[in-house]
């Protein structure tokens, strides 16, 4: 009789201690979910790329930011992206478009960040930079657009905007972008990857298929470098603008 109590003294313990430490797991992944979303735009625009994903995120409930770079070179890119994450309470999943994947990259050794989310995005190593990615494929369309100004600053023709940037696009859409889009430095784009947060973080990766602003085979490459969970879509280089849908998908798949 005492045996039998004793037995079932001890496997009522151990359930009680299993129970708590799938309680105490449960916690820990619950804690470590994203609510905050953490967006970067790329060269020749801002936040305002995000416009159709943003209320998207926020109807999910998670708390979207926008960053809106100087564009001036790779430290002052990531420095902007850095005081955005100082300011967030909990974790962090970063969100990088084109050359914001540099920036990304870089910034996202920071503790909060538990994911990135590449959109059409570079994603160097270590040395790498977005200008020397672009150099190891032949040139894009998009390339043959690009004017530099005295200062070393960047700026896209009309019709790389419209034939090469955003094709997909509405013609009153390319058209906005094309008079708004901001210039861009050279030293961003030649700017090097120190610490590539990817080789630490969880990764997923979106390839637009029509990309004519980076080639699609070098998304490609890059995702399956990066190990990232990837997904092609049918777009242009502007994905998020021409199918968000599908990209709020992805970001919010990245979340949960």
């Amino acid at each position: 009789m005492k045996s039998q109590i004793a037995g079932m003294v001890l496997a009522a313990v151990t359930g009680l201690s299993m129970a708590a430490s799938l309680s105490t797991a449960t916690s820990a992944n619950a804690e470590s979910k994203p609510k905050n979303v953490v967006l970067v735009h790329g060269a020749w625009a801002d936040g305002s790329s995000w416009s159709k994903v943003i209320p998207k995120l926020a109807a999910d409930g998670l708390n979207v930011t926008a960053v809106q770079l100087p564009l001036t070179s790779l430290a002052d890119d990531v420095a902007t992206v850095k005081r955005a994450l100082a300011l967030e309470t909990g974790p962090v999943l970063l969100v990088g478009h084109s050359y914001g994947g540099a920036v990304i990259t870089e910034a996202g050794g920071d503790p909060k960040v538990v994911g990135l989310v590449y959109v059409a995005a570079f994603a160097p190593d270590a040395g790498e930079s977005a200008g020397s990615l672009l150099g190891t494929v032949p040139p894009a369309p998009l390339g043959a657009e690009i004017r530099p100004d005295a200062n070393g600053f960047l700026k896209m023709t009309k019709s790389g905007m419209l034939d090469d940037f955003a094709q997909d696009l509405p013609d009153v859409e390319k058209t906005m972008m094309f008079v708004v889009h901001a210039p861009t430095a050279g030293a961003s784009l030649g700017g090097t990857i120190t610490t590539p947060a990817w080789k630490t973080r969880p990764s997923w990766y979106i390839v637009a298929t029509n990309d004519r602003a980076i080639p699609p085979s070098l998304e490609a490459k890059m995702a399956k470098r990066m190990k990232a969970e990837t997904t092609s879509i049918d777009a242009s280089h502007v994905v998020m603008l021409s199918q968000p849908d599908k990209v709020a998908a992805v970001i919010l798949r990245a979340a949960r």
